[in-house]
């Protein structure tokens, strides 16, 4: 697995973020089973870089916690025989990886969340990283029986992780 991680936010956590992020992506392909070896990239930025990418790609002019750009559209969350007719498309000639997309994280906007809802910050990262992995294989939420399904993978695998709190 490749995972590039990339911090431009100015004030960046106090605990290794990058073995957190590792963690998680890695517990989201073994939990899903996806069956490649993969590349996955990861930018975490504040709330004006996030809107703007928000606003160029979505077309709304406001920030977000999370922005999950996946390389590949899915018949069916989790059913990755899309990458054997897309392989040419999505791998990494360099690597022999497939490339499963782009993630961006405001570590602002997690800041934030996690004093709302009363965790740590690393337990928000970890949260918005396993959301947009999720993304990554497929899953959304904008039907009601999507999105309980996706919060139960994403409270399945923090669990399983032991990231609680």
């Amino acid at each position: 697995m490749t995972l590039i991680v990339n911090n431009e936010y100015e004030d960046k956590p106090e605990f290794d973020y990058e073995e957190l992020i590792a963690r998680v992506v890695k517990g989201c392909l073994a939990f899903e089973g996806f069956p490649y070896e993969a590349e996955i990239s990861v930018l975490l930025t504040g709330d004006e870089e996030i809107r703007k990418l928000n606003s160029q790609f979505r077309q709304i002019d406001a920030p977000t916690d999370v922005l999950s750009f996946p390389t590949v559209e899915y018949s069916r969350p989790g059913d990755f025989t899309c990458f054997e007719d897309a392989s040419a498309d999505c791998l990494n000639p360099e690597t022999g990886e497939m490339v499963l997309g782009d993630i961006v994280i405001s570590v602002e906007r997690a800041k934030h969340q996690a004093e709302e809802y009363g965790h740590s910050l690393k337990r928000e990262l970890a949260f918005l990283t396993a959301h947009s992995m999720f993304h990554l294989m497929g899953y959304d939420h904008i039907a009601e029986e999507d999105r309980l399904l996706m919060e139960e993978k994403q409270k399945s695998l923090l669990n399983k992780l032991k990231i609680l709190n």
